[in-house]
């Protein structure tokens, strides 16, 4: 930090001018040419760019994953090289440096830099700069039928403006800065999908029984049952309430058990709801992928909680935590691929479900079991400990390097 604060007591000994987002920027909306219009989306050449762009590919872009036909662009006029898209609805807080002139779609808004203000920036530093407005979208939105950033704010966040000398000082740090955290990144999540490798390898193993006798295969029809949620929606839930677990949660927050919920409803609506009790394994009916579909969640709560009607408690003399595994299977997997409905919502039904094959060892074996890969769990997956939480430290390390030289003092 010193080089940065030499540079600034040399050359902005006062402080920052900090300059209004709207005054710096030309901002304009993205679009999505009209899906029926075939020659919008036939042989196209100018890259348009979505949320997937970013995840895919990272946040400094030349190309895009599709592309639209130039007589799709309204009035002849792209975004110009060099300017920054912001999502501002939907999938909040992202943001990207498009290097060639580009459309985006709706959810993003793009700022191109005035010309009388290009002189004063080095774009990359506006692109470093761009992770406080992500900061600020996320704590500023309003919400209809989805999320969306506060535009009349956002026009009017403050930009600071430090001499080009300390701007270009701090694009050289955090380049060097983010090259070395990407590195040390890769190389823990390289080590972190190998040792997860190994967990499923040695999990599948386990719950294989193909060497052991005494075991039944059996469908989970004939030994438990499946109870389906009732329906409930997003105004039904509360801070505090009913306890809950929405089918959405299952594959995006919980691991293989858990014993408090996320989430709570309206005590208004206990008498429409369906429950899952302490020992029920509570399991996605539903998924944006094949994947996400019956992903499974023991229930080890002391308390019943409420399911959602595009879910299943499934209710056994089993041990949850054991039948949560087994789901996790390659065979499991392989069996329930038959069953899912393959729409623009995949899904699976309880009928389907209990056809499902699964192997049902002495309730004894199955907790020594649950032992056995509850340890293994936690040390491939817990972020409190291990490598996911070395990376999350490297993450967070990162972050507060960047935001310590993206501070400035504003001039009086």
């Amino acid at each position: 930090m010193s080089r940065i604060d030499d540079l600034i007591k040399q050359h902005a000994p006062d402080g920052v001018e900090y300059i209004e987002l709207a005054e710096l920027f030309t901002m304009k909306n993205g679009y999505t040419p009209s899906k029926s219009d075939a020659s919008a989306w036939t042989d196209g050449t100018v890259p348009w760019f979505r949320m997937e762009d970013i995840r895919e590919n990272g946040r400094v872009l030349d190309d895009s994953i599709q592309h639209i036909a130039e007589t799709a662009v309204k009035g002849g006029r792209l975004f110009p090289a060099n300017s920054i898209i912001v999502a501002t609805s939907a999938t909040i807080g992202e943001h990207a440096l498009i290097t060639v002139p580009h459309l985006s779609n709706q959810r993003f808004t793009s700022l191109a830099l005035k010309p009388k203000y290009e002189d004063q920036f080095d774009i990359k530093f506006v692109y470093y700069y761009c992770y406080v407005l992500d900061a600020w979208c996320k704590n500023n939105t309003t919400t209809s039928s989805f999320a969306s950033v506060d535009m009349a704010g956002f026009k009017k966040f403050r930009f600071p403006v430090p001499p080009l000398e300390v701007q270009r000082e701090i694009v050289r740090m955090l380049d060097a800065f983010t090259e070395l955290e990407a590195e040390l990144e890769a190389e823990l999540e390289a080590e972190l999908e190998a040792r997860r490798a190994q967990y499923a390898h040695y999990r599948d193993a386990l719950l294989s029984f193909t060497e052991r006798e005494g075991v039944r295969w059996i469908p989970m029809s004939e030994f438990g049952t499946f109870i389906r949620g009732r329906r409930f929606t997003k105004g039904d839930m509360v801070a505090e309430g009913i306890p809950s677990i929405h089918y959405g949660e299952i594959y995006t927050h919980y691991g293989v058990y858990a014993s408090e919920t996320l989430s709570h409803v309206r005590e208004e609506i206990r008498g429409t709801l369906r429950f899952a009790q302490p020992g029920d394994v509570v399991i996605a009916g539903v998924g944006e992928t094949v994947e996400d579909v019956a992903k499974a969640v023991a229930w080890l709560g002391d308390c019943d909680v409420a399911i959602h009607d595009d879910s299943f408690a499934f209710r056994s003399d089993a041990d949850p935590t054991y039948i949560a595994y087994v789901m996790q299977t390659a065979d499991f997997q392989a069996q329930k691929e038959k069953h899912v409905a393959r729409g623009k919502v995949k899904r699976v039904g309880g009928a389907n479900l209990g056809r499902i094959v699964v192997p049902v060892p002495s309730i004894d074996d199955q907790r020594k079991i649950v032992g056995v890969l509850n340890s293994f769990d936690a040390l491939v997956n817990d972020l409190s400990s291990g490598l996911p939480a070395e990376i999350e430290a490297r993450r967070a390390q990162y972050e507060y390097y960047r935001d310590r030289l993206l501070s400035f003092e504003e001039a009086a």
